[in-house]
């Protein structure tokens, strides 16, 4: 049977199905008719293998407790090999209910109350509220923007803040969400090398593996043997599939005494079996969506070189971040003039858009915008075209 959902330019509706994208920006203090393009996920169908593969396992009308067998770990670890050349074991598997959760989890299995923990801000706020909701610290090496219109690891202020600080923890984003780096094997080199030397534990986020349209995803702990030690790699299906709403993630640790301390927090936290959707979904992704993401994925490539285009031609004072992996593409708009709650009004009253504000990213992002273009083209540039008309009406 040939995939069916292959349509990218089609609209789906979804507001009014409890679509936490749609159907809550009242709720949440925004005008009604703003369009959406802030959190990450895209308002594409996903494969409709996955799709049948739902509807088929909801016929059984059961939905017991369910748990998985190897034919899941073989196509989870497939994936990995073919896309990413990196070999996984079974034994260092672990499932949860997301990365976010994941991540919290990390923090307090591998941390004390007061500890501190390092990011590199701008950075995918949960990042902070991990750390802090915790009672830990939080610690940033700002990364630093460079002549080349991308963003750079600072390893002098890495390592100072190491010793300053006396660092357990580094949360890694891999690829970086907000500022669309795909940092190479010689930039991770850097750090993994800072943090052996400092026994600093890593949490490597790469949910966004798969969307690498410039230079080739490394896995951090495939680097070296060293790392892999030191690294829980966080990955899933749902930023790839559009499968978040499943709440499904394969977190993969190889040291025995880290993954036993990080069970161990599961257990506390009363996390045992997932829901069977996701596990469902989860294989059949892996086993059968090649076609799908691969057409997906060069359809949002296409966005991406649109909105580029769109931002050097019709934006004054708006500059895009070179952008190198992720759906989400940063924004800059700091040479608009626009001080922080004017950028805000602009966005959300006269351009009438719900995006993610640049500040929650952390201080160094204020002023930009991260909007999502995982999204019918015709959406893409009518928010565009909503900027530019706000951007017309204030000059």
């Amino acid at each position: 049977m040939p995939e069916r959902n292959l349509n990218f330019d089609e609209h789906v509706d979804r507001r009014n199905t409890d679509c936490l994208k749609y159907d809550f920006a009242k709720r949440k203090g925004l005008p009604e008719d703003v369009l959406p393009l802030w959190v990450a996920d895209m308002d594409f169908k996903t494969s409709s293998y996955i799709e049948d593969a739902l509807v088929e396992r909801a016929k059984q009308a059961i939905f017991g407790y369910s748990e998985v067998q190897t034919p899941y770990f073989n196509a989870v670890s497939n994936w990995m090999k073919t896309h990413h050349n990196w070999e996984v074991k079974e034994r260092w598997l672990v499932k949860t209910p997301g990365v976010v959760f994941a991540l919290a989890m990390a923090v307090k299995a591998f941390t004390k109350q007061g500890d501190h923990v390092i990011i590199q801000s701008p950075v995918y706020y949960p990042f902070s509220e991990v750390i802090t909701n915790n009672e830990r610290n939080v610690v940033s090496s700002d990364l630093y923007f460079g002549d080349d219109n991308r963003y750079h690891m600072d390893y002098e202020d890495f390592e100072k803040k190491i010793i300053e600080n006396d660092v357990k923890l580094f949360l890694l984003c891999n690829p970086h969400n907000p500022v669309g780096r795909v940092w190479t094997k010689e930039e991770l080199e850097k750090v993994g090398d800072i943090c052996l030397k400092h026994n600093v534990l890593v949490v490597s986020d790469e949910i966004h593996a798969d969307f690498v349209f410039k230079g080739k995803h490394q896995v951090f702990a495939a680097i070296k043997k060293e790392y892999e030690d030191i690294t829980m790699t966080c990955t899933a299906p749902s930023k790839t599939f559009n499968l978040a709403g499943l709440a499904l993630s394969n977190i993969f640790i190889p040291n025995r005494k880290l993954k036993h301390r990080f069970k161990a927090e599961l257990s506390a936290a009363g996390t045992n079996l997932l829901g069977v959707m996701g596990l469902v979904a989860c294989q059949t992704a892996y086993e059968k969506g090649e076609e799908w993401y691969c057409a997906m994925k060069s359809y949002v490539k296409a966005n991406i070189e649109f909105t580029k285009q769109y931002v050097q031609e019709k934006l004054p004072g708006v500059k895009m971040i070179d952008h190198e992996g992720t759906y989400l593409v940063w924004l800059d708009f700091r040479d608009t003039g626009l001080n922080v709650d004017e950028l805000e009004d602009l966005i959300i009253h006269k351009a009438k858009l719900w995006l993610d504000s640049g500040k929650i990213f952390g201080k160094s992002g204020e002023g930009f915008q991260r909007i999502n273009v995982a999204c019918p083209r015709s959406t893409v540039k009518e928010a565009l075209d909503r900027i530019r008309v706000a951007l017309m009406e204030i000059s």
